[in-house]
């Protein structure tokens, strides 16, 4: 699979949108990758990791976000999903799950409804290890602070805004990946 080819139908090459993206998920594959490493008890699937990491965010276009230079018409929280429909036309399923998964700690139903989100009805919660591994991951990178890796507590305190169950969500995949 050449991700170059996905990334071009989407994004301009050198456009500020394709640099953040790169660079971001560059970080997050990275990041991903590390941690894999740590943990050849797992027997994940590294290079599945690195692919899905540098498409996770692939969706961002579509949304209205000017700062990262994607200019489109829905609202940031959806760019999973709607990456992961891109994707799914792809023939990348699989790839797909980790887009739709991979929003804060994942998303459930249940907070789907409650916070009358623009999303899909359904849970949209890492499943995999190496759905939890990507989006746990990509919680240490913004894409508006590309130089810099957040520190746990800055996630926790980011992540708390969403309640408990996603910080709970959080915990667990320190647990996992950090031993913490």
């Amino acid at each position: 699979m050449n991700l170059l080819d996905i990334y071009s139908q989407y994004y301009s090459y050198g456009s500020d949108s394709y640099k953040i993206l790169y660079t971001h998920s560059r970080s997050v594959a990275d990041k991903a990758l590390n941690l894999a490493q740590m943990h050849p008890e797992m027997s994940l699937d590294t290079a599945f990791i690195e692919e899905a990491a540098l498409l996770h965010d692939i969706g961002v276009f579509l949304c209205n976000a000017p700062g990262i230079d994607c200019h489109g018409e829905a609202d940031y929280i959806c760019h999973g999903y709607l990456g992961a429909e891109l994707l799914r036309k792809e023939g990348l399923a699989r790839h797909a799950l980790v887009c739709e998964r991979h929003t804060g700690a994942g998303i459930t139903l249940k907070e789907i409804l409650e916070r009358n989100l623009p999303l899909p009805r359904r849970d949209m919660v890492p499943v995999t290890l190496e759905e939890k591994l990507i989006c746990f991951a990509d919680k240490f990178f913004s894409k508006s602070h590309l130089d810099r890796e957040k520190n746990i507590d800055k996630i926790r305190q980011g992540l708390s805004k969403h309640g408990i169950d996603t910080l709970t969500r959080f915990e667990n995949m320190c647990k996992l990946f950090l031993g913490e």
